[in-house]
C-alpha cells in the first residue's frame, strides 16, 4: 500500500462523519474542528481507554476532573504569564506571521532553534537568508514574544483585576489539588493523578489538521515520588506509554523515542523524552514523558504560602515530592489512529475497499445490524439491534444491497456485521462476518454477544 496523504485523511474523516470544519457554513473558523457521531464515538472510545490502562487498572493513580478556570496566582506561580511565550516574527512583504524557531528549523532541521534566544534566532535568520515560506521574501519585524494564553474576564466589571485565563494545560489543577487527594484518598508516595480535559493554547501557527489546534484535549499524568526514585518511575512510564500504543496496534516502526539533550530541556526538567510517530509528513511529537523535579509544588508552595509537603509517617521525613508527567493529546492519537488504519486493499474480484484497521475497542461502532431484505426482515433485525445496543456500540443499515452495506462498514472499522435472513425465522440463527478476514459463521444470540464481547476486549 502506498503511504497515505494528509489529503486522503482529511477527505475521509469529512466524508464518513469523523471531524468536519468547524463554523463550516460560515466560512469556517481557522483550526477549529467539529467531531462528527463517528469522530466522537472514536474520541470517547481513546480516553476511555486511556483512563481503563491509566486509573481502573493502575495500583498507583486516582483521577480528577479540576476546573478549566484557576486563580489567576496559579499561571503567576507556574510561570505561564511571564514566560508562556512563542517567539513571533512578521514578514515585511506579506504580513504573514511565523514562529521564529519553526522558520529555522524548515530552513535547517539540524539546527536546535528551542536552544537560541531571541538574539541568536534573529541573526540566524539574518545571516542565513531564511525565507519566508508563504512569499519568499527575506525581510522579517524584529522578533517579540507572544503569550499563548487565551485572557477573558470573570464577573461583570471588565477591569483588569478580573483578568483570567484558560488553561494551557491541564497539569496545574492537579498540582493545586495534590493535597486534598492525598488526604481524602488516603494514599502514599508514590502515587498518581491522572486528568483528561480541554485546554487552550493561541498558537501562531497551528496546522496540519488536528495535529496543533488551539482548543485541545490533553490526557495527562502526574506521578509523585520521593526525590531520588524520579529516573526509575521516569523510565517505568516510558515503558508504559509506549506499550499502551502497541496495544493500540500503532505499528512499532512507525514509533521513535527522542530523548531531549540538556540544551533541549525546559528549566523545571531533568529528563524529558518524547514519544514520535511517524505522521504523513514525518516523525513528530505524540506523547511527551518529562521528569518535573519538584518544581511546580515548590512555586504553588512559595507563592500560596501553604505547605505543599509529603509527610512520610514511616521516617517522619517531610519533602516536597518530584514529579514525573505522561502528556498525551487526545486529538494527536486520533490522528495516528486514522494514518495507522486507514487500509486501500484490492480483492480478489478487482474491487478496492477501504478497510479501516482500528484495534476493535476503538471502532465508533463494534457491530452493525443488517436485514438481508428489507422487507421481510427489519421488523426482527430492529429488535435484535434493540438487545445487542444493551451490549456494545450497534448501527442499523438497510440501505442498498448487502455488499454495498458491508463496504461501508468495513469503511468505518465496524469489527462485525450481524445479517437476519430466512434461516434466522426458521432457527434462530444469525449470520456474523468479520472484517478483515469477511469469514461469516451461522451463530445464535447468545453465541454472537459472547463472540463479539470477548474479540473487543481491550
Amino acid at each position: 500500500m502506498e503511504k497515505v496523504t494528509m489529503d486522503t485523511l482529511i477527505n475521509y474523516a469529512k466524508r464518513y462523519g469523523f471531524v468536519y470544519q468547524g463554523s463550516e457554513i460560515y466560512g469556517g473558523l481557522a483550526n477549529t474542528w467539529d467531531y462528527g457521531p463517528l469522530g466522537s464515538e472514536l474520541k470517547k472510545n481513546i480516553k476511555d481507554l486511556f483512563w481503563k490502562r491509566f486509573v481502573q487498572e493502575s495500583p498507583y493513580n486516582v483521577g480528577l476532573d479540576s476546573s478549566i478556570l484557576l486563580n489567576p496566582k496559579a499561571w503567576q506561580a507556574s510561570g505561564h504569564i511571564d514566560s508562556f511565550n512563542d517567539p513571533l516574527i512578521d514578514c515585511k512583504a506579506c504580513n504573514s506571521r511565523h514562529r521564529a524557531d519553526h522558520l529555522i528549523e524548515a530552513h535547517d532541521d539540524q539546527v536546535l532553534a528551542d536552544a537560541m534566544d531571541k538574539a541568536e534566532m534573529e541573526t540566524y535568520i539574518e545571516q542565513n537568508n531564511v525565507k519566508c515560506p508563504s512569499c519568499g521574501a527575506q525581510k522579517f519585524t524584529a522578533i517579540r514574544q507572544f503569550n499563548l494564553m487565551f485572557k477573558t474576564s470573570q464577573g461583570v466589571v471588565d477591569d483588569k483585576s478580573q483578568d483570567i485565563y484558560l488553561r494551557p494545560e491541564t497539569a496545574q489543577g492537579i498540582f493545586l489539588n495534590f493535597k486534598n487527594i492525598e488526604r481524602t484518598a488516603r494514599l502514599k508516595l508514590p502515587f498518581g493523578i491522572a486528568q483528561i480535559g480541554k485546554s487552550f493554547r493561541n498558537e501562531i501557527t497551528p496546522g496540519n489538521f488536528i495535529f496543533r489546534t488551539r482548543e485541545f484535549e490533553q490526557m495527562e499524568l502526574e506521578f509523585f515520588c520521593k526525590p531520588g526514585t524520579e529516573m526509575e518511575w521516569f523510565d517505568y512510564w516510558k515503558k508504559e506509554s509506549k506499550q499502551f500504543l502497541l496495544d493500540l496496534n500503532l505499528a512499532d516502526e512507525n514509533l521513535k523515542l527522542a530523548d531531549h539533550d540538556e540544551s533541549q530541556l525546559s528549566h523545571y526538567s531533568n529528563a524529558t523524552t518524547d514519544i514520535e510517530y511517524r505522521y504523513p509528513w514525518g516523525f513528530d511529537e505524540l506523547w511527551g514523558i518529562a521528569s518535573r523535579t519538584d518544581y511546580d509544588l515548590g512555586r504553588h508552595q512559595e507563592v500560596s504560602e501553604e505547605s505543599l509537603e509529603y509527610h512520610d509517617q514511616e521516617t517522619n521525613e517531610r519533602y516536597l515530592p518530584y514529579v514525573v508527567e505522561p502528556s498525551l493529546g487526545v486529538e494527536r492519537l486520533f490522528l495516528s489512529i486514522l494514518h495507522e488504519g486507514y487500509t486501500e486493499e484490492t480483492l480478489e474480484n478487482g474491487e478496492t475497499r477501504v478497510n479501516m484497521k482500528f484495534h476493535p475497542a476503538l471502532a465508533p461502532y463494534k457491530v452493525a445490524v443488517l436485514p438481508l431484505i428489507k422487507k421481510r426482515h427489519r421488523e426482527g433485525t430492529l429488535e435484535l439491534y434493540k438487545r445487542l445496543a444493551k451490549h456494545f456500540s450497534v448501527v442499523y443499515d438497510e440501505a442498498g444491497k448487502i455488499g454495498k452495506r458491508y463496504r461501508r462498514q468495513d469503511a468505518i472499522g465496524t469489527p462485525y456485521a450481524v445479517t437476519m435472513d430466512d434461516q434466522t425465522l426458521e432457527d434462530g440463527t444469525y449470520t456474523l462476518r468479520e472484517k478483515d478476514s469477511m469469514e461469516q459463521v451461522r451463530l445464535t444470540e447468545a453465541e454472537l454477544i459472547a463472540t463479539i464481547t470477548k474479540n473487543i476486549t481491550f
